[in-house]
C-alpha cells in the first residue's frame, strides 16, 4: 500500500501547495522522527495534550464520586462499564470520519464534551448520583470520536515510516497525564471537590476544540455519494481480519482487553477489603503511567527491532505480570507491579494501532479505527458488569486470577503471530 503525503501547514497560515505523491510534507527529510517536528504535528500535540487532560481528569474521579455518594463499591465499579458503552456507536462514527473533515469532527466533539459535563453541577448527594452514569457514557463518547478521527489525521499527516514515532509520541503525552493526574485529581477531589474538576475539564475540552478548529491539514475523505450502507459500516471489521498479522493481533487484543473488565468490576471491592480509601485509587495507579511513559520513549526502537506483532505479544505478557501480585492482597507489591502493567498495555496498544494504520488505506482509516475501538472496548462493558455480579458468589481474588490467566494466554497466542514482512526501517 502506498501512502500519499498530504500538504500540511500550521495554524498560522492557510495556504500551501500539495507536494508530489510519496514525498514528505513540510520537508522533514528522510528521518521518520523529523516529521514530528513539523508545525502541524506540534499543533496537533498541543490539542492532544488538552484532550488528554480532559479525558484523564474525570475518568477515575467519576467512579470514585459515585462510590462515595452511594456508599456502594459496586456502584463505582459499574461506572467503569459506562466508559465502554459508547463503543456501540463506533461503526457509525468511523463511517462519518471517512466522509467528513476529521479535524472538524473532533473539534465539534470537544465542544460537545464540554457541554455534556454541565449536568454534573446538579449532583449533590446519593439521590442525584444517578446523573453521573449517563454523563459518563457521553463523556466517554468523545474518546471514540477521537479514535475514529485521529488515525486518518496521522495517516494524512505523515508517511508510514513515521507513524510508529508519532503514535509513541502521543502515547508519551497520554502517560504524562496518567502520571500527573492521579495526584492532582485526587488532591483536588479531596480538598476542593469534584465540581472543581468538572470546571477544569470543561476548560480543557474548550482549548482542544480551539486547537483543532485552527489546525490546517489537507484531508482524504470518501465522497458522500450515497447513504451509509451496512456494507460500508462492516468494511472496517473486514479490514481488521483481511491481512496478516492484523487479524491474529485483533483477536488477541480483543480477548485481552475484555478480560481487563474483570479487574475494573472488582476494583472498589478490592480497596474496601484492603481498607484503602477510594480516593487513593488514582495515586496507587501512578506507576502504570510511569511504565507507559517509558514505553512511549522506547517503542519506536522496540518496534523496529522486534516487529510490531512481537511487541503486542510481549506487552500482554507484561500486563499479566503487572496483575499477578494483586490476588496476594499485599498493597506494596501490587502498587510496584503496576509499572509492568502500564508498560505492557501501552506497548501492546501502540504497536497494534500502528500495525492497523500501516496496513489500512487512507479512505478506510476511520472505519477501521472505529471497528477496532468497538472490539477492544465494548466487551469490557458486559465483563465489568459480570465481574461485579460475580462478587456475590466469588472472592475477588479468584476473579483477578482469571484476568491474569486470560492475559497470559493472549500474550502466548500473540507470540505465535508472525509479522507478514520485516518492519520498515526506523532510523534512530
Amino acid at each position: 500500500m502506498t501512502h500519499e503525503a498530504a500538504a500540511v501547514v500550521g495554524p498560522e497560515t492557510d495556504d500551501a501547495s500539495p507536494p508530489a505523491a510519496g514525498t514528505a510534507a513540510s520537508g522533514p527529510g528522510t528521518d521518520p522522527a523529523a516529521h514530528l517536528r513539523t508545525p502541524a504535528f506540534r499543533w496537533l500535540t498541543t490539542g492532544w495534550a488538552a484532550t488528554n487532560f480532559a479525558d484523564s481528569a474525570l475518568t477515575f474521579i467519576l467512579a470514585i464520586w459515585i462510590a462515595d455518594l452511594t456508599g456502594d463499591p459496586i456502584a463505582g465499579g459499574l461506572n467503569f462499564a459506562m466508559l465502554g458503552l459508547p463503543a456501540l456507536a463506533s461503526p457509525f462514527l468511523g463511517a462519518l470520519a471517512d466522509r467528513v473533515s476529521r479535524r472538524k469532527l473532533m473539534a465539534w466533539a470537544y465542544v460537545g464534551g464540554a457541554v455534556v459535563l454541565l449536568p454534573l453541577f446538579w449532583v449533590k448527594d446519593a439521590a442525584t448520583a444517578w446523573v453521573i452514569y449517563p454523563v459518563t457514557a457521553v463523556y466517554a463518547l468523545v474518546a471514540y470520536v477521537t479514535a475514529a478521527g485521529q488515525s486518518g489525521l496521522l495517516k494524512d499527516l505523515m508517511p508510514d515510516a513515521a507513524l510508529g514515532h508519532a503514535n509513541a509520541r502521543l502515547a508519551t503525552i497520554d502517560q504524562v497525564f496518567r502520571v500527573a493526574m492521579p495526584f492532582l485529581g485526587a488532591g483536588v477531589y479531596a480538598f476542593l471537590g469534584a465540581h472543581f474538576l468538572v470546571v477544569t475539564t470543561v476548560a480543557a475540552f474548550a482549548v482542544a476544540a480551539v486547537v483543532f478548529f485552527a489546525l490546517r491539514i489537507t484531508e482524504t475523505m470518501v465522497p458522500p455519494t450515497q447513504r451509509v450502507s451496512p456494507r460500508e459500516l462492516a468494511d472496517g471489521f473486514r479490514q481488521l481480519y483481511a491481512v496478516s498479522p492484523l487479524g491474529g493481533l485483533t483477536t488477541a487484543m480483543t480477548i485481552a482487553l475484555a478480560s481487563v473488565g474483570l479487574i475494573n468490576g472488582v476494583t472498589f471491592a478490592i480497596m474496601e477489603d484492603l481498607g484503602i480509601p477510594n480516593a487513593w485509587l488514582p495515586p496507587m495507579l501512578v506507576l502504570q503511567g510511569v511504565g507507559g511513559l517509558l514505553a512511549g520513549a522506547l517503542l519506536p526502537r522496540m518496534m523496529a527491532r522486534w516487529g510490531r506483532a512481537r511487541v503486542v505479544a510481549v506487552g500482554l505478557l507484561l500486563a499479566a505480570a503487572g496483575l499477578g501480585p494483586v490476588p496476594l492482597g499485599l498493597v506494596v507489591p501490587t502498587v510496584i507491579a503496576q509499572f509492568a502493567m502500564g508498560f505492557g498495555l501501552t506497548s501492546a496498544v501502540v504497536a497494534y494501532v500502528t500495525e492497523r494504520q500501516v496496513v489500512t488505506a487512507l479512505e478506510l482509516q476511520g472505519r477501521t479505527g472505529a471497528a477496532s475501538a468497538l472490539l477492544l472496548n465494548f466487551p469490557q462493558v458486559p465483563v465489568t458488569v459480570g465481574a461485579a455480579a460475580l462478587l456475590a458468589v466469588w472472592d475477588w481474588r479468584l476473579i483477578v486470577v482469571v484476568n491474569v490467566a486470560a492475559l497470559l494466554l493472549c500474550g502466548l497466542a500473540g507470540l505465535r503471530v508472525r509479522q507478514a514482512a520485516p518492519p520498515a526501517p526506523e532510523p534512530r
